[in-house]
């Protein structure tokens, strides 16, 4: 019995160990300096170094950048004064949404576009833009059979317009229902991670503290200008709603092969990898390989200490 408990214990940490660098792997990141925002926001001269900002938007250094307040007809905007040039990119932002009101509106969105600073009627920035746009729209115009607040990805190209009054149903590349994260109880953030030619992902933590709820997943992730500003913009209507952003860190992902050297941060040139930093084929058949023998070893160990136990017992007998 000790035994087979041992062998137990040993197939769980084995299978535990494997599904760990199956989705770890060799996933490293560098923190992007030049798109992360967080307090005091400003330096000495009352400005940022990597940001701007325009409109409506209020920064107390202390608590929050307030994209728009809790009053009809605003609309502020922050954007990142250099673009983000990094293939691979995790984004995880705090925000906050929140107001007196029992009616509220619009919303804030988030955006990784080829213009900068422009304000117009999506949110309270310019419409037709080309680059993808992350819409947290907190009010619904006409669109039956979904829950608000909602959250959306657009993929703008320079030419299609975001249709307002459908909420942006017929131009929504994916999105979820995100009840609750207005005047969420815990710390309301979004992380948004981007593999060229990989995949794109957009988890959210509103429901508790550390739980990160999957929003949308896709293997075929839209293809995001070279040139791409960071930027998020918020508008109030006749209905209000304050809009805050908390914190800005961004990273630059990448992957490496042990056996062949780290690949250039923000590249993945030199050949594809999975997501896990293994190379296709060769590398997962020597993992599953040793696994075999691994197992192999313990099953003779196994049979051979069954059948010494076996004799010993029968010498007992006599």
């Amino acid at each position: 019995m000790l035994f087979k408990s041992t062998l137990s214990a040993l197939w769980l940490a084995a299978s535990a160990w494997a599904a760990g660098q199956n989705d770890e792997g060799d996933v490293k990141s560098i923190g992007l300096r030049t798109h992360t925002l967080v307090q005091p926001y400003l330096d000495s001269d009352m400005q940022s170094r990597w940001y701007d900002f325009g409109g409506d938007t209020i920064i107390r250094t202390d608590q929050y950048i307030r994209l728009t307040s809790d009053h009809p007809s605003q609309m502020g905007w922050l954007f990142s004064r250099v673009p983000l040039t990094a293939t691979n990119w995790e984004i995880e932002v705090e925000f906050k949404i929140h107001g007196k009101g029992q009616l509220y509106g619009d919303g804030f969105a988030m955006w990784l576009t080829r213009e900068r600073g422009k304000m117009g009627p999506v949110f309270g920035a310019a419409d037709k833009f080309e680059g993808l746009g992350i819409f947290f729209d907190t009010y619904k115009n006409n669109r039956p059979g979904v829950v608000f607040p909602y959250v959306m990805a657009m993929v703008g190209d320079g030419h299609t317009s975001y249709d307002k009054d459908t909420d942006g149903k017929s131009t929504e590349f994916a999105g979820c229902s995100a009840r609750g994260i207005r005047h969420a109880t815990v710390p309301t953030k979004l992380r948004l991670t981007y593999f060229q030619d990989k995949y794109l992902k957009l988890e959210l933590q509103y429901k508790s503290e550390g739980e990160w709820t999957m929003c949308f997943e896709t293997n075929t992730p839209p293809t995001i200008p070279q040139v791409a500003y960071l930027g998020f913009s918020a508008e109030t209507g006749e209905l209000s709603d304050n809009h805050d952003i908390i914190s800005i860190n961004a990273k630059n992902l990448y992957t490496s092969q042990p056996n062949a050297g780290k690949s250039t941060p923000g590249s993945n040139k030199g050949g594809k990898k999975s997501y896990g930093g293994q190379e296709g084929g060769s590398s997962w058949t020597w993992f599953f390989m040793k696994i075999f023998f691994f197992f192999a070893v313990l099953g003779g160990a196994y049979v051979g200490f069954t059948a010494y136990r076996a004799k010993n017992q029968r010498s007992h007998r006599f």
